[in-house]
């Protein structure tokens, strides 16, 4: 299948990309690749699991995104006494006093929005984990036989603190998979965290300008999809998937040795997406091997279990995943 993208769209991707990544880092310092992971995400119709610890902007970062696309952002704070339907939305019974009658009526969840960001998601019970994630999967909410749509574009960014913190209850596996990126936010470097200081301490707000709108993004993401993608690159990156399972006969003693769990087909479907986007975003009408290889990281470490052999060993998702696309590139 050849690409029907024109040099013109290619480039007005790359330049609408790059405009909105530079806007947002007029008030996000630093974390330039979490936010290309981001968007990459975004443009790919996928939705995101960043871990951190608390007070990395993660809350600055999402909302700033939404403020930059001109699209509609809201929050919900998991806790352990969060109900479904304080998610998806509730039925409440509405009084009539001209008709002396009442009926019930459906009051929308915050969940009905275009950016969402679900803050600590591992900090409510897996019921209510599992109402945010069906309806992330299946884009609409159904509530006493009425299916409601969801907005679209409609971007979740799911934080979950590091799992060792007290008062967690991890995603289970299959749940983590509806994420296609599991990203990583780490502390900021010592002269990033001196410009954070400085321009949250002054007295003054960073404004940003809208670069984007709804339909600019539900274009952006269909280009995505209709990027051309070579067939030896597809292949590889089903083979990339295929070598973290244990039971494959195409493993390596690698995953045999450290693995107990490998990642399913929707791993493979996730590393095309993320790499068509991160083509696009370079100007670039082809996929290659490397793009492939840029997104093992945020793609995979989510979707395999490591055993107790490679903890002892000080192993982790991230050094094995280096090592399987090392030594099979």
């Amino acid at each position: 299948m050849n690409s029907t993208l024109t040099d013109k769209d290619l480039s007005e991707f790359a330049d609408n990309f790059n405009r909105l990544k530079a806007e947002i880092g007029k008030v996000v310092v630093g974390q330039e690749q979490i936010v290309e992971q981001l968007l990459f995400a975004l443009f790919a119709k996928g939705h995101c699991l960043l871990e951190g610890v608390p007070g990395l902007a993660k809350t600055l970062l999402i909302s700033t995104l939404a403020k930059c696309l001109n699209l509609d952002f809201n929050r919900i704070q998991f806790t352990p006494d969060l109900m479904p339907g304080d998610i998806t939305g509730t039925e409440i019974i509405e009084h009539d006093r001209k008709e002396s009658s009442q009926s019930f009526k459906f009051i929308k969840g915050p969940i009905f929005t275009q950016i969402l960001l679900a803050d600590e998601i591992n900090r409510t019970p897996p019921k209510t984990q599992a109402a945010l994630l069906e309806a992330m999967q299946e884009g609409r909410v159904t509530a006493v036989g009425t299916t409601y749509d969801l907005a679209k574009p409609f971007f979740v960014l799911a934080t979950q603190n590091p799992i060792e913190q007290e008062g967690t209850y991890p995603l289970p596996e299959a749940q983590l998979d509806r994420f296609m990126f599991n990203l990583t936010l780490d502390y900021p470097s010592y002269n990033e965290e001196v410009e954070i200081v400085k321009r949250t301490t002054q007295g003054f707000e960073t404004k940003v300008s809208s670069i984007l709108n709804e339909k600019d993004v539900l274009g952006m993401q269909q280009m995505v999809r209709e990027i051309a993608v070579p067939t030896n690159v597809l292949e590889y990156a089903v083979t990339i998937v295929s070598l973290t399972r244990p039971t494959s006969l195409k493993a390596p003693e690698l995953t045999k040795a450290y693995l107990s769990w490998g990642a399913g087909p929707r791993a493979s479907q996730n590393l095309i997406l993320g790499a068509k986007a991160k083509a696009l975003s370079e100007g670039r009408a082809s996929v290659s091997r490397e793009d492939v290889e840029a997104m093992s990281k945020p793609v995979l470490r989510h979707r395999i279990i490591v055993n107790y052999t490679a903890e002892a060993e000080g192993l982790n998702a991230d050094s094995i995943i280096d090592e399987l696309v090392k030594t099979h590139a």
